[in-house]
């Protein structure tokens, strides 16, 4: 495969499964270099956020029309299962059965190990190394410690306003939902976005939809970290010579099983280490299918606000889309 956007064959989309090509080291290397960013910014662990500056939140903005909002996380997940190794916790601290005086109050506790499948979340730049180096070039063993992340916190990034783009493959295809392991191309984002009249363009945040949810909702859950539809490798220059801002999906972006052998996130090392695009894992995208089909378009206002998490990794987030 070809580092070069350019050389990739614009073919149409195909609802067939596989998730190769297969993708050599020396290639995806290659891939790496292209793509890579390090010293565009001086706030550096903002990463891909410093594309988006004031025009771009007033053009987002202004292109409000319905005023329809749609969030777009799971719901806490809190059972274990094939897709939900390490469930989120919640209890209650206090029922209001203690406490003399008016009112009563009731509180409870939340909590999750949320870099899996189970929670929506956003990755910060710190979350992936890739050869030991973070975003920028920034040694992991030096940036990250028992305390926290010193590069590419989550609360370096703050909130994101911007507009988003669904590429709702499913819906270009004509199929309920695209199949475990396969993999979205270079030529499968330009069909699709010529199918649903929207262009990706800088600072945009690029949100994928599989279908994850609604196979999941009809066939039961299964294990997304051996199969799952995804962005394939030769798809991730395309974006990146539009200038995105963000990048996520109903999966985690990568498809599964990796192509790349010995790389088992080749997306996430593409877009967090190379290109310091954050990502949006476990979205659910089910409600923002409807409501861009139904009002014939598929790009909106995208609000993210990430906890303020001091050397935090990423963030469960609540995402939500403005059309």
């Amino acid at each position: 495969m070809s580092a070069n956007p350019a050389d990739t064959p614009p073919s149409g989309p195909t609802s067939g499964a596989g998730n190769g090509p297969a993708v050599s080291r020396r290639e995806f290397d290659a891939v790496f270099e292209a793509v890579r960013t390090w010293g565009h910014w001086d706030l550096a662990d903002r990463g891909a956020w410093n594309r988006v500056a004031a025009d771009h939140v007033r053009r987002a903005v202004g292109g409000v029309r319905s005023g329809v909002v749609v969030p777009m996380a799971l719901p806490w997940n809190t059972r274990p299962g094939p897709d939900n190794r390490k469930p989120a916790l919640h209890h209650m601290t206090d029922l209001g059965d203690v406490e003399s005086p008016e009112p009563t109050t009731h509180k409870d506790f939340v909590g999750a190990d949320y870099h899996g499948k189970g929670v929506t979340h956003l990755d910060a730049l710190s979350h992936i190394a890739y050869q030991g180096l973070l975003y920028d070039g920034r040694p992991a063993r030096e940036a990250v410690g028992a305390a926290g992340a010193r590069f590419g916190a989550v609360s370096a990034l703050g909130p994101l306003v911007t507009r988003g783009v669904l590429l709702d493959l499913p819906a270009v295809l004509g199929v309920p939902w695209l199949e475990p392991g396969r993999a979205v191309r270079a030529g499968d984002v330009v069909a699709a976005e010529k199918a649903l009249g929207v262009t990706i363009g800088e600072g945009d945040a690029v949100l994928l939809r599989s279908g994850h949810g609604r196979r999941r909702k009809e066939l039961g859950a299964w294990d997304p970290d051996a199969a799952s539809a995804g962005f394939h490798v030769d798809a991730v220059p395309l974006l990146a010579e539009r200038g995105i801002a963000l990048l996520g999906g109903d999966g985690d972006s990568d498809v599964r099983p990796s192509p790349v052998e010995g790389v088992h996130s080749p997306v996430h090392a593409l877009a967090v280490a190379a290109m310091g695009v954050p990502l949006l894992d476990n979205l659910d995208l089910e409600a923002l299918a409807d409501a861009t089909a139904g009002a014939g378009r598929y790009e909106f206002l995208l609000v993210v606000a990430p906890l303020n998490i001091p050397g935090g990794t990423g963030s469960p987030v609540n995402p939500v889309a403005v059309l």
